[in-house]
């Protein structure tokens, strides 16, 4: 066949066209990256005549794709303008180039969010949404930008830590000296490497630290053999991050107003505190105030979960910790299997699960919350499964049966591919995403969005009306079907 129409005019071949080889011959290929850009691929492909070989896939930012002609151009000519065969190839190369930047911006994926369980008041209800949608936003520009599931997770975060109105970044939780120290963590699902910083003060996004280490570690091993590190924590992981460019922020500008009231606030409420007498019921008293206390603000970690467009999940968590706290104290959002989880599927897992958690860490250390739920996710019913480890797991863990209010949250998602159509000669595949938050705090603020979707969708999950904090578990959620243009 032959094209009738008359395509733009390609760029010139390259000079030295004449060395690829004839049609059946282990030879070379034009890799097209762009319409001013042409590359020599010696692939061996053994050419068809005439025809459009696509043999690329995703290659970094860019599609490319391989093509192949029937005769090489006259070494005493150069000449294949008169060719019926070029024609139709430039025809076919123009118009699958042009299909390819037009869904170049239609990279699909996921992203869920969280500003932490805890308690969100009604008056700052808008901003904790408002945070949260940012970060959705974040997250989806760097997967449409075809970026690592790593660095959506690390954007979203980074929007997270740096709102004045959670407890992670700028604007932490104070400790017992006024001083703030944050911890936080990140995971890729396809490599299952971790990173994680603990007690770690003067750096301004904690997370960006915990992802160096992640990405350093995955180079391999430093000089003489030496393992690289993925946690550090106090003042080694500070100087690890200002040597690895990760960029500082003085400690009276991450104490924002509002946590410098809260610090203010809570040290008169332990100063009384201690003047108390210490009899069982007072004590009773105080732990009870001291409860809701947390569950008033001071458990609002932040974290996100992403999905790209090739199925890798990751998952990060970060946080300023409890209220004053001890100084050198390290929680969940640190540890590994505590605060974040994220695996591919693989030969035992059906499904693709990320995970990060929020609530009082020495809880969510004690019961390793983050890797059970990913377990859970395992099965056929997710929502269910989710349920039941929150129950089983958490609530009813026997590491926490001392406990009188177990305070916690998650997100978590799952995901695999299925069919695009009903057909099932089709081989078209789609990314299907279940994703879930659970809680025992009175409420958590949660974030999400698709890459298809035109905005990101925030909402505040609250315990039903009767419902104990600490002793019951809200469950909420829903599916997302992405459909992949370059499947």
């Amino acid at each position: 066949m032959r094209s009738t129409l008359n395509p733009p005019r390609p760029p010139s071949f390259p000079a030295n066209r004449d060395k690829y080889r004839r049609y059946g011959e282990a030879g070379s290929a034009l890799v097209i990256s762009g319409l001013d850009r042409w590359q020599k691929n010696d692939a061996g492909n053994g050419f068809q005549g005439g025809s459009v070989l696509e043999t690329g896939k995703a290659w970094g930012h860019m599609e490319y794709v391989t093509y192949g002609y029937q005769d090489a151009p006259s070494q005493e000519t150069n000449d294949r303008s008169s060719s019926p065969w070029r024609r139709l190839y430039i025809h076919q190369t123009y118009c699958l180039l042009n299909r390819l930047r037009s869904q170049e911006q239609k990279r699909v994926g996921f992203v869920l969010v969280h500003a932490g369980a805890g308690y969100h008041s009604e008056s700052k209800a808008k901003e904790y949404k408002h945070v949260c949608k940012r970060a959705c936003k974040k997250a989806i520009e760097k997967l449409q930008a075809g970026d690592l599931a790593t660095d959506a997770v690390t954007a979203a975060l980074v929007e997270l830590e740096d709102s004045p109105f959670t407890n992670a970044g700028m604007g932490s939780n104070l400790n017992l000296l006024g001083e703030i120290e944050c911890d936080a963590s990140i995971m890729d699902g396809k490599s299952l490497s971790f990173g994680a910083v603990g007690s770690l003060s003067g750096i301004k996004n904690p997370v960006l630290a915990a992802n160096k280490l992640l990405c350093e570690g995955q180079k391999g091993k430093l000089s003489a053999g030496r393992i690289p590190p993925c946690f550090l924590v106090g003042d080694g992981a500070f100087k690890w991050a200002v040597d690895h460019g990760i960029p500082t922020c003085p400690q009276d500008i991450m104490a924002t107003k509002l946590s410098l009231a809260a610090f203010k606030r809570n040290k008169r409420k332990l100063e009384l505190a201690e003047k108390v007498e210490t009899d069982f019921i007072q004590l009773k008293k105080r732990r009870q105030s001291s409860e809701k206390e947390n569950d008033s603000g001071t458990l609002d970690t932040v974290g996100a979960i992403v999905v790209d467009q090739d199925g890798n999940v990751a998952a990060a968590v970060s946080s300023g910790g409890l209220a004053m706290k001890h100084p050198g104290r390290v929680g969940q959002a640190a540890l590994y299997g505590c605060g974040c989880w994220a695996e591919n599927t693989g030969v035992q897992n059906p499904y693709s699960t990320a995970v990060s958690t929020s609530g009082c860490g020495e809880h969510l250390v004690r019961t390793i919350l983050a890797r059970e739920c990913s377990l859970a996710l395992q099965a056929e019913d997710a929502h269910q499964a989710l349920l039941e480890s929150m129950q089983n797991k958490f609530i009813g863990s026997p590491f926490l049966a001392n406990e009188d209010s177990i305070l916690g949250g998650v997100i978590v998602l799952r995901s695999c591919r299925c069919s695009s159509k009903l057909d099932s000669t089709n081989d078209k595949q789609a990314l299907l995403v279940e994703f879930l938050w659970s809680h025992t705090t009175e409420s958590m603020c949660v974030g999400y969005m698709s890459a298809q979707d035109g905005k990101a969708k925030a909402h505040i999950s609250r315990l039903p009306p009767g419902a104990v904090a600490g002793q019951s578990v809200a469950i909420e959620g829903g599916v997302c079907r992405l459909e992949s243009p370059l499947c």
